[in-house]
């Protein structure tokens, strides 16, 4: 999970626009099983925006103005991310696949 890690210490200097939130705003410790395409896809855009925001993050002698464009890259690209993780099928946890297994069985 080094993107979820990447993208929370890009949030913390980074600033957002509200229509696109750095956060899921879905609940998380929900486990997804991701699938072959999904998981390149999501290294692609971990590379990306890992990419992005490390050039942002680097660039010392200039402040941000009104509207960057890397930061609505950076914006774009963590919600394509969120869109293919949450498009995966969630994991039953251990609890629910007993109370499955015993509904079965009864």
């Amino acid at each position: 999970m080094r993107i979820n890690c990447m993208i929370g210490t890009a949030a913390n200097h980074l600033t957002f626009s509200a229509s696109v939130s750095a956060l899921p705003s879905q609940a998380t410790g929900i486990r997804r099983r991701i699938g072959p395409a999904a998981g390149l896809a999501l290294e692609k855009l971990g590379h990306a925006i890992e990419y992005l925001t490390d050039e942002f993050m680097h660039e010392e002698s200039f402040a941000p103005s009104g509207r960057d464009g890397r930061l609505e890259a950076i914006e774009i690209l963590m919600a394509a991310n969120r869109s293919i993780y949450y498009q995966c099928p969630e994991v039953p946890s251990l609890r629910e696949r007993l109370v499955t297994f015993f509904h079965r069985h009864v």
